[in-house]
């Protein structure tokens, strides 16, 4: 029992939107404490919605800067009262919010150098900030910027093959070349500009910390093959930006010890380590433990998909970041917003607003649906962008309806071929060992499992993903010191419970999907056409 009590403890925080968590596990893997602050109810001072601000002009979405740093002080005193002991703290990590950006004002970083122990952070870091109310994911008031970098990198697909997205709104480039525009003296007064994740790595590290690699991924700057900063992307956001950004790191790199302030007001060991903090996304990819040749997806309001990918092939749709556990490698991400929503609608029309009779749909119907297929895009979709409900018989006629149990097999086979063909164009490969991990609500159907083992022709398992970008922010904590001696990120968390397999492929899927793949890729094209008006003004409204 002694040897547990003192036993190495790891730390994994995630700054998300709308609440600063922390989890800490020990060297077993074994989560022992877990904590949280929850902006709108408990630091009601900052008057955030959801953690955030909503300006006027319904685009404009800011955080405030100090609303996080108060958070951090709050969290660590309940920690403290919890009893956890920081001495036995080895290292620690964590991710932010993706997209947002924090900027320092000139002389922050004496500041940070010389905290004082009997203040707490928030009185500290009053001054430190040039512009107080930080861009976050949710803003999309930077079109201009948007058009103006795709036209300086030679269009959206060239851009898209450097930096692995085209551009977006809520891009930290185009809210940088934004702030840059709109609020000159503010920028001027910037000595260095952080994301949400590399601000919080530094609070704790008592410096600027360095942006990662994976968490650089998506800003529209970062070069995805050389992992520099883009000079073509640099130039159209703000001359020598990258004096403001700093060097990017591999996500693995452990920056320094952690910073006296830390140790002398909460009893930190001086040797701990702080490890490179990440995205968000980054870090839940951790936190599900993808290996090389897997595919994440997650079934909820929105499908999510994240995969581990070699070779990326940067596309229109979809982003490709740098991999937060293997800098050599890439991790892709896909968002379908026509997800759990249109299952249910399908359900309660076609299958008695029962799940029983929509599972029984799909076991009473055959692989491939005799050659029935359906597109259902309740509302417009993000990859492809398109709208309406498509179906289509085996000669490629468009149909007004299908039965019951053909439409709910129609469905579900048309999500996940629509899955598995916008992975594919991203660089994803099915190898053998590949693995689908499945989450969200509907992995509990294992019907609905059962088809995505089919289309993907691969083992499903399911994986408790709470608070994974926390629990993969540990990981990476744990990971940063053995990659110092070449131990991989799969060693480290080889311990952790294994994922249970729930499906395996029919002997007939390969064959049938692989058929049915190239079809409804051509069918696609033919909706995306039916469906251009639209899906123009769609996409111009989603950069």
């Amino acid at each position: 029992m002694a040897a547990a009590v003192h036993s190495p403890l790891y730390l994994g925080f995630d700054f998300s939107t709308q609440q600063l968590k922390v989890v800490a596990m020990d060297g077993n893997l074994n989560v022992v404490h877990q904590n949280n602050v929850q902006f709108d109810s408990e630091l009601p001072e900052f008057r955030t919605q959801g953690g955030v601000h909503l300006h006027a002009d319904r685009l404009t979405v800011s955080s405030p800067v100090l609303m996080w740093v108060k958070a951090l002080d709050l969290l660590l005193d309940k920690m403290k009262r919890a009893g956890l002991d920081f001495s036995r703290v080895r290292a620690l990590s964590g991710s932010g919010q993706q997209h947002g950006s924090v900027y320092w004002r000139r002389g922050a970083s004496e500041t940070l150098k010389q905290l004082d122990p009997d203040q707490n952070l928030y009185q500290l870091l009053q001054g430190s900030f040039s512009v107080s109310d930080s861009p976050v994911w949710m803003d999309s008031s930077s079109r201009q910027q948007c058009q103006d970098l795709q036209a300086a990198a030679g269009g959206a697909l060239r851009l898209a093959e450097i930096t692995g997205s085209r551009a977006y709104e809520r891009f930290t480039g185009n809210q940088i070349a934004k702030v840059r525009q709109t609020r000159p003296e503010d920028y001027q007064d910037a000595e260095r500009i952080s994301l949400v994740s590399s601000f919080a790595a530094s609070l704790f590290l008592g410096d600027y910390a360095a942006i990662d690699y994976s968490d650089g991924s998506g800003m529209n700057l970062l070069d995805i093959r050389t992992r520099n900063w883009s000079e073509i992307c640099l130039e159209a956001t703000s001359p020598h930006l990258d004096r403001l950004l700093g060097a990017p790191v591999p996500s693995e790199s452990v920056l320094g010890p952690v910073s006296s302030y830390f140790v002398r007001r909460y009893g930190f060991c001086e040797s701990c380590r702080v490890v490179a903090f990440t995205g968000d996304n980054p870090a839940s990819l951790a936190g599900m433990r993808l290996q090389r040749g897997d595919i994440a997806v997650s079934l909820g309001t929105s499908d999510t998909v994240f995969l581990w990918i070699q070779q990326p092939r940067p596309a229109l749709e979809g982003h490709i970041f740098c991999n937060p556990v293997d800098w050599k490698q890439y991790m892709a991400l896909l968002c379908f917003k026509n997800g759990s929503l249109t299952r249910e609608r399908i359900r309660n029309e076609c299958a008695g607003a029962s799940w029983e009779n929509f599972s029984a749909a799909l076991r009473d119907t055959p692989l491939g649906n005799n050659g029935n297929m359906g597109f259902y895009f309740d509302s417009m979709e993000i990859t492809p962008p398109a709208v309406g409900v498509h179906r289509f018989d085996p000669d490629d006629n468009e149909l007004s309806s299908l039965s019951p149990q053909v439409e709910v097999r129609a469905l579900v086979e048309g999500q996940f071929l629509s899955r598995r063909l916008h992975a594919e164009r991203l660089g994803y490969s099915i190898i053998p060992g590949t693995r689908v991990l499945a989450t969200g609500g509907a992995s509990s159907n294992k019907e609905i499992l059962q088809v995505l083992s089919d289309v993907f022709n691969a083992p499903v398992y399911t994986i408790d993903l709470s608070n994974s970008a926390c629990l993969g922010s540990a990981y990476r904590a744990l990971h940063g010191l053995a990659a110092e001696s070449g131990v991989s990120f799969c060693d480290v968390v080889k311990k952790a419970p294994d994922p249970q397999l729930v499906a395996t492929p029919h002997p007939t899927a390969q064959e049938v999907y692989g058929r049915m793949l190239k079809r409804y890729a051509r069918l696609e094209e033919r909706v995306l056409q039916e469906t251009r008006p639209r899906s123009m003004a769609a996409t111009t409204d989603q950069l």
